[in-house]
């Protein structure tokens, strides 16, 4: 297992070079900062001194090369719109997404696998059916669409809940979350079932399709012949069977949901890591853009390793590449 790890580690190091220079090469050629950041009526002397600050002189492979050098150190460069740097203004905003990509997953998992189980032990009655429609929609609604219709819904026309924003938050750890105080929860409800609904979807089929394949297994077959309680056979032989891709599938559905939760964010105007990379798109602020996604890198890599461990530990039959060296 320790080899596995460090051959993992060695891998996921060699991923994050490689989408460092995509992503610096990608945010070079998407427009030049000094565009929008400096008025059109600035003179050509005012102009030069503001691209010599900002390091934007230079050729891409010395911007690229002074970069690395920073980065080693821990710093992604400094905003260009807000001066601060940008590695920090990324992580301040990563509580409030993490927040939100915690909260969508536990709705998608809390009510995705007993639907699934119930959709895949009763397949053909009518409750299934209408479980596996409703899923159909949840992959098929744009998820813009959705969060204006839920705001619609349960903000404007019912009152029940506000229509954006993360409002009150308390501290734990150090750290503001909206979950600890109930005009944060209030806040949190809709973009989180917004977010959680594609996933959902995901995760009822992922439940069915397994729970239908296991429930013919020999040994599942076995249990019921023995007699034990239906229960029992469902919540030891099935559903820890159908947990193994649920979790491999989870484990990435996470990071994607913590990397891709920009438009949940813009409709519900969460202040997040998405609604500051749109913002630092609009601005073409590159140091905050390359923060973010080399952020998003990391994550994903941890994310992967986390799930190879835990996909081995449900099913000891499994052995890891390296796991016997």
């Amino acid at each position: 297992m320790l080899v596995f790890i460090l051959r993992r580690l060695a891998q996921s190091a060699v991923v994050v070079v490689a989408m460092s220079v995509l992503v610096f090469a990608g945010i070079f050629a998407i427009g030049n900062p000094i565009d929008v950041l400096i008025s059109p009526e600035a003179d050509a002397f005012e102009r030069a001194a503001a691209i010599a600050r900002l390091g934007l002189d230079k050729p891409m492979h010395e911007q690229f090369l002074r970069f690395v050098d920073s980065a080693l150190g821990g710093d992604l460069g400094t905003s260009f719109v807000h001066g601060v740097p940008a590695l920090g203004l990324v992580l301040q905003r990563f509580p409030a997404t993490l927040e939100l990509a915690l909260c969508a997953m536990l709705v998608a998992v809390v009510l995705g696998i007993p639907l699934g189980l119930w959709a895949g032990l009763k397949p053909d009655s009518l409750a299934g059916r209408v479980i596996m429609t409703g899923s159909i929609l949840g992959f098929s609604l744009p998820t813009f669409w959705v969060g204006m219709m839920l705001i619609m819904a349960f903000a404007v026309t019912l009152g029940w809940l506000p229509a954006g924003g993360r409002g009150e938050t308390a501290s734990l750890f150090g750290v503001q979350w909206s979950f600890l105080t109930a005009d944060g929860l209030a806040h949190l409800i809709l973009p989180a079932v917004n977010l959680a609904l594609f996933k959902l979807s995901l995760v009822i089929r992922l439940a069915r399709a397994g729970t239908r394949e296991v429930a013919l297994q020999d040994y599942v077959k076995f249990a019921r012949a023995k007699g034990l309680a239906p229960a029992r056979v469902v919540g030891v032989h099935i559903l820890k069977n159908i947990m193994i891709p649920v979790v491999t599938v989870l484990g990435l559905e996470l990071g994607s949901v913590i990397a891709f939760s920009v438009v949940t964010e813009s409709v519900f105007a969460w202040p997040g890591m998405g609604k500051l990379l749109i913002d630092s798109i609009l601005q073409l602020d590159r140091p905050v853009v390359i923060a973010y996604l080399l952020v998003t890198v990391l994550l994903f890599v941890v994310i992967n390793l986390i799930v190879d461990l835990v996909y081995s530990l449900l099913d000891p039959r499994i052995r890891l590449g390296g796991g016997r060296a």
